[in-house]
């Protein structure tokens, strides 16, 4: 994992995906940063969300 998790959710970001280690209830984001790539995207297809890595499941 590259970032930490913060201590409290991003404010004004909302995420759907339940499949990320930083994802919490109510689709918030708890990572102490986020990164989206590459720099150089034209449209939503060519963006990637860096911050996201695989949930572990228990």
């Amino acid at each position: 994992m590259r970032l930490e998790k913060g201590q409290n959710p991003i404010s004004r970001v909302k995420c759907v995906v339940n499949t990320c280690g930083f994802y919490e209830s109510g689709d918030h984001c708890n990572a102490s940063e986020i990164e989206i790539q590459p720099r150089n995207a034209r449209n939503t297809e060519e963006t990637d969300c860096a911050t996201f890595y695989p949930k572990h499941e228990s």
